[in-house]
């Protein structure tokens, strides 16, 4: 069976020089039913490898439960990968960044404060080990030297960015050859001497992340990987996005003249991305750096592939850079066709302050709870299901991990006006008195108390977890109202919370059917029907919409916002089918055009008409 290899000057599979052409795809950004489609294309492009991160997190959204099924079929894609006569870097982790919900790592893991972050501390060592090894016992088979396409894979991801811990890397690196990686170890730092001198370990090939000024930027690695191929890992062809930003495009010229250079100076490059994809459902991250930014829902990140899967001016620029230095397939994918355009009306309004024990289970807390600790494992003493004390299991309309949105009420007496604080909002509290709208805290702009005009009645409030960070030193913190309520200093308690899962529409519905009107103010649900004679890729207009998330038929697309400046979400073809559709809308603000417009492509900056 073929060898893949680490020569003085090139990488080698079976002795002869082979340089990496690899392009960024991730398969949990991807509906499965398009990654053939998707890899495909990278082959057309004139690239002979396709490389992916694997998400610890959506494998395992719980203690105990590992998924590697459907979306998550890592071995599947990695046949299709095989399929199509290329080969493939995985990238493990633990941690990922990739602008993921908290870089990938589980928000169960550090439920426990004594667990290290990226470190070698036993109680992480212990779960991440774990995690690897079900990983490895996918990733081994597929090796190249066993016929599969598997020819590098990656310890860590730019570590030196994070830390130094040398032991952490080198027990990674030992667990991946006691599991049976036998390809070459690679480590990942930007160009710079600081991170690449932090992150890499004698014995594990140095590669280097960067968008430009590649001369440049190879001279650093040089110095740090003396002999040996020079890989650019993370070529950065684009940029992704955060809510109330713009969106971020890179030019196709800059980008296929970066590339040339790369190629020219020798080095194997991997394209970041190919493909960005979609974060469905409510896979994005955030970043804070003083200032907190979640990021989009498209992961459109401007690449040679769009988020549909289409071909840009910048696949065609970049194909033809490749082609000067390697042989590419001849026919390059067809252009894009536009998608149907048309429009349905919401109806069936389903509010959710009018009912909320229909939306979840109800539980009492005696003090105010985060997210994490509405996960269905962490309840505790005073902290039960009503009407079951005790109880600690989760009932129907649970979540499996900690919930992203949960309402929780209680009962205010005070005379006349006072202040309501939290010690922190992380990330989104609206706050209610009554059923109606007092206020809303954003934890970007660092708010945590507004006034009440009365304070007397049932106060609610709807907080939102719009993302975990997934750099820097704010991996892994708790989410939700962080060091309880207080109002006018003295401490609120006795707490009813309803936590509401996500991952699939909540299944609330009206009394009799009705359309929504001329607005809908939320939080509330509304649905919409639309009827298509064959499945075909979507483009969900949110123009008028506040600020929610959106499913069709049951699969979630991910989350909306005025701000934008993302306008369509994209709806899979595979998601749809010939006839009856369902769109599920949970507005959080307000509705004011309650109509679904479908539109023949994305709109994905604030100029776009």
């Amino acid at each position: 069976m073929p060898e893949f290899s680490i020569g003085e000057h090139d990488f080698l599979l079976d002795g002869r020089p082979f340089r990496v052409l690899s392009g960024a795809l991730h398969y949990f950004r991807v509906h499965p039913d398009q990654w053939a489609d998707r890899i495909d294309k990278a082959r057309r492009m004139g690239l002979n490898t396709v490389e992916t991160y694997v998400a610890w997190n959506a494998h395992a959204p719980a203690p105990g439960v590992f998924d590697l099924t459907g979306g998550l079929d890592l071995g599947r894609f990695l046949r299709l990968v095989a399929d199509a006569g290329m080969h493939a870097v995985v990238r493990p982790g633990p941690y990922i960044c990739a602008e993921w919900d908290n870089g990938g790592l589980p928000a169960w893991l550090f439920r426990d404060p004594a667990t290290g972050v990226r470190r070698a501390e036993p109680r992480y060592l212990a779960a991440v080990t774990d995690y690897l090894d079900r990983v490895y016992e996918v990733v081994v088979p597929l090796q190249v030297r066993h016929g599969g396409p598997v020819i590098l894979v990656q310890v860590e991801n730019e570590y030196g960015a994070f830390g130094s811990d040398r032991t952490y890397l080198a027990t990674l690196a030992e667990h991946a050859r006691a599991a049976g990686i036998t390809v070459p170890l690679t480590t990942v730092d930007q160009a710079s001497d600081e991170m690449l001198a932090a992150g890499g370990l004698d014995g594990l090939h140095r590669t280097a992340s960067f968008g430009s000024r590649a001369a440049d930027r190879l001279a650093v690695l040089r110095r740090h990987q003396p002999t040996g191929p020079l890989m650019c890992a993370e070529f950065w062809d684009g940029w992704f996005d955060h809510w109330g930003g713009h969106h971020h495009t890179t030019s196709p010229a800059e980008s296929a003249a970066e590339l040339d250079a790369l190629l020219a100076a020798g080095a194997s490059v991997n394209v970041y991305m190919f493909h960005g994809g979609t974060n469905f459902g409510l896979t994005s991250g955030a970043n804070d750096k003083g200032v907190y930014q979640p990021t989009t829902t498209s992961y459109d990140y401007d690449a040679p592939l769009d988020e549909a899967g289409n071909p840009t001016a910048k696949y065609h620029a970049l194909r033809e850079v490749i082609a000067r230095y390697h042989d590419v397939p001849d026919e390059p994918p067809p252009a894009a066709v536009p998608a149907p355009g048309f429009e349905v009306p919401l109806c069936d309004p389903v509010h959710l302050l009018d009912a909320p024990e229909r939306w979840g289970r109800r539980r009492r807390h005696d003090r105010l709870p985060t997210l994490d600790e509405l996960a269905p494992d962490q309840f505790g003493p005073g902290e039960s299901g009503l009407g079951e004390p005790g109880s600690d299991q989760p009932g129907p309309g649970e979540p499996v991990g900690a919930p992203r949105l949960a309402l929780l009420t209680t009962r205010v007496d005070a005379p006349g006006p006072a202040v309501l604080s939290f010690g922190e909002v992380r990330d989104r509290a609206a706050v209610f008195l009554d059923g109606q709208p007092v206020g809303t805290l954003l934890r970007e702009h660092h708010q945590r108390a507004l006034g009440l005009r009365r304070a007397a009645g049932e106060l609610a409030v709807l907080v939102e977890d719009q993302g975990r960070v997934n750099y820097g030193p704010r991996l892994g913190e708790p989410k939700g109202l962080i060091g309880g309520a207080t109002l006018d200093g003295r401490p609120l308690t006795g707490w009813d919370v309803v936590p509401i899962d996500l991952a699939a529409p909540p299944d609330v519905r009206p009394d009799h059917p009705t359309p929504v009107g001329v607005a809908l103010a939320g939080p509330a649900l509304a649905r919409a029907r639309f009827t298509l004679d064959h499945p075909v890729d979507l483009h969900l207009d949110t123009r008028g919409w506040g600020k929610g998330v959106a499913w069709v038929n049951g699969f979630p697309l991910g989350r909306y916002w005025s701000r934008g400046p993302q306008r369509t979400l994209y709806v899979p073809g595979p998601v749809l089918r010939s006839g009856d559709n369902e769109l599920v809308v949970l507005e959080l603000d307000v509705l004011t055009e309650p109509v679904a417009r479908f539109v023949p492509g994305p709109l994905l900056g604030h100029t776009e008409a």
